[in-house]
């Protein structure tokens, strides 16, 4: 096997995993999504939690159910609270019946956070008054930052490329090569697109398993508009650590192919990056994908038929 992996000082790269990651064990660094396979220990819940990021993180589904939550066990709270205080806190209750009384009581708070104020209820000491002015400012403090959020989740950047599930080996030039293919799954503008691959291996050194991290040479890095779909290839060639890898060879090694991307969006006029990876069960030896990009109809424009991005054809090497 040592004749197998070339000397490429100059392109191997520390990725940040440290040396425990380079012991020749086989676990996955980098997920399909991008994160970092990397379980975080030693810090309680709360010293390690950032509420604004967690918000911000979240799919817009979930943050619109955690919004949903924290408004109505607001109310409920607030609810408990007139209901605690008495028949006499809240005036023009219709029944004296307590789930009825309750529920006046809590349509009173959501009319009292909202700020809506119909008149019907309204709190009937001085006790009521304190918890309806604290209620209030509570309110506006609630809508204050629901508002600023929502800003933030729109005004943050982010880039949704789709990577094609399969890397390939495929035939290049005169030789092979590793491939992937992406694209933009919106329909904004990206440019000034970089491309990075860096290749993770298990190499025997002196009858010890341990992992060399490479940077790879990549046949085209960077675009200056992304429109259609991008493939991105890497010359298996005398420069590439993988140079004279046969099929079983290149499963012994257990690749990780780690890719970043950064791009400006031409939207907001800023940088967006996104993270992905592929491992020996994604890479398909020997094939070749089909093209997606075909004439319009109309015979006026180009098209990208992005459902195709993931199909590929078996083929042979010479």
């Amino acid at each position: 096997m040592k004749s197998i992996f070339k000397s490429n000082t100059k392109n191997e790269k520390n990725l940040g995993f440290g040396k425990f990651a380079s012991e020749g064990n086989r676990m996955r660094l980098i997920n399909r999504d991008g994160s970092f396979n990397v379980e975080r220990k030693g810090l309680n819940f709360l010293s390690s939690l950032s509420i604004y990021h967690f918000l911000l993180d979240m799919s817009w589904t979930k943050f619109f159910s955690f919004a949903a939550l924290g408004y109505i066990f607001m109310n409920i709270f607030f609810a408990s609270i007139y209901v605690l205080l008495g028949n006499n806190a809240i005036l023009g209750h219709g029944s004296l019946n307590f789930w009825e009384q309750f529920s006046d009581a809590f349509f009173f708070s959501v009319q009292t956070s909202s700020t809506i104020g119909f008149g019907h209820l309204t709190p009937g000491n001085f006790l009521s008054d304190l918890v309806v002015s604290v209620e209030s400012f509570v309110g506006i403090l609630g809508v204050a930052i629901i508002t600023g959020l929502l800003f933030a989740r729109f005004s943050k950047p982010n880039a949704k490329i789709i990577f094609s599930e399969n890397a390939i080996i495929a035939p290049y030039k005169e030789g092979k090569a590793f491939m992937f293919r992406i694209v933009n799954a919106r329909k904004n503008q990206l440019f000034e697109l970089d491309g990075e691959v860096n290749l993770i291996l298990q190499k025997t050194i002196n009858g010890k398993t341990e992992r060399t991290f490479h940077k790879l040479d990549l046949e085209i890095s960077h675009l200056t508009f992304f429109p259609l779909s991008w493939t991105i290839v890497h010359p298996i060639d005398s420069n590439s650590p993988l140079d004279d890898f046969s099929e079983t060879d290149f499963i012994n090694s257990d690749p990780e192919f780690y890719i970043f991307l950064k791009g400006v969006d031409d939207t907001f006029n800023q940088y967006v990056y996104t993270r992905s990876s592929y491992k020996m069960s994604e890479i398909v030896y020997g094939a070749k994908f089909e093209s997606i990009i075909d004439m319009h109809k109309t015979g006026e424009k180009m098209s990208v038929d992005i459902s195709k991005i993931n199909s590929f054809e078996k083929i042979t090497f010479p």
